[in-house]
C-alpha cells in the first residue's frame, strides 16, 4: 500500500490567497464603524401614498401641491411597454411551414 501524497499545484496557492483575502475582509468588516441608517423623517406609508397620488394625478396626499400629474405619462409608458411585448412575441414566433410569406 502507498500513502496518499499531497500534490502541490497552483490551485493550492489560489486557495491560500482566497483564505487570506477572506480573513482580511472579515477583519475589515468586523472592525468597521458604520453610521446610523438614514430614514425619512415622517411615516414611510405617507411617502409611498404621496408618490402614488402624484403619479396618477389624483390631487391628494402630501405632495399634491408640489408635483405635476403624471397620468398621461404613466398611460403612454404602459402602451409603449405593451407594444414592445407584442412585438417581441411576434418576432419570437416561428413559422412552421418553412416558406416565405
Amino acid at each position: 500500500m502507498t500513502r496518499p501524497r499531497l500534490h502541490t499545484s497552483s490551485k493550492q496557492a489560489v486557495g491560500l490567497v482566497a483564505f487570506v483575502l477572506f480573513g482580511v475582509l472579515a477583519a475589515v468588516f468586523l472592525t468597521a464603524d458604520f453610521a446610523d441608517a438614514a430614514t425619512f423623517s415622517g411615516n414611510a406609508d405617507s411617502v409611498i401614498e404621496g408618490i402614488g397620488y402624484a403619479m396618477l394625478n389624483l390631487g391628494a396626499g402630501p405632495f399634491a401641491e408640489a408635483t405635476d400629474g403624471f397620468l398621461i405619462t404613466f398611460e403612454l409608458l404602459g402602451m409603449a411597454l405593451l407594444a414592445a411585448l407584442v412585438g417581441a412575441v411576434m418576432l419570437g414566433t416561428r413559422d412552421d411551414d418553412g416558406g416565405d410569406s
